[in-house]
């Protein structure tokens, strides 16, 4: 079993299983509750949204084949906006989404962004769940009923690229003599 990073397209064939499980999972959660068919949000973004120079969309395979996924596009100068987390409803529960999601802050981070800005709808827990416990902030009253704010922010400052936080920079200090 292998597992590879592979940065794509959201219209790239291989996209493709990934990109109709979502929809199909926003219909699911949404139908017609924001007054529009909810795969309407798939078609929002044109893909070159998701693309060098500004964003950027990967896919996590096994073995070749898409399990999860997510994209990010220039919110503005210093904020990228995740956008399509997804994982394959077969490869649940097995960290997939927490490895996508650090692959996109990294990749944000290597293209200058400073801050991630993100939202989920508020029939995704399971979402919001992920977001809190991988540090990002709620940009809204979290002991609200969810329902009540629909569209749930979030947000995270990123470290620069090649600092971890938390890590020491023992490399800075002076030789020992």
């Amino acid at each position: 079993m292998t597992d590879s990073f592979l940065y794509t397209t959201p219209n790239a064939e291989i996209s493709r299983p990934l990109i109709e499980q979502l929809t199909v999972e926003y219909r699911n959660r949404y139908g017609n509750y924001f007054g529009e068919d909810s795969s309407a949000e798939m078609n929002r973004y044109p893909p070159e949204r998701f693309a060098d120079p500004d964003g950027a969309f990967v896919l996590l395979l096994r073995d070749g084949k898409p399990i999860a996924g997510g994209a990010f596009m220039r919110y503005d100068d210093t904020t990228a906006e995740f956008k399509r987390m997804w994982t394959d409803i077969d490869h649940r529960r097995q960290g997939l989404a927490q490895r996508v999601l650090a692959e996109l802050e990294s990749r944000a981070a290597a293209k200058g962004y400073s801050r991630v800005y993100l939202t989920t709808g508020f029939r995704q827990p399971e979402a919001a769940k992920l977001y809190l416990k991988s540090g990002y902030t709620a940009l809204f009253d979290v002991a609200a009923d969810p329902e009540t704010i629909q569209i749930l922010p979030f947000e995270k400052v990123l470290a620069p690229a090649g600092i971890h936080p938390g890590s020491r920079n023992d490399h800075l200090s002076a030789p020992a003599a």
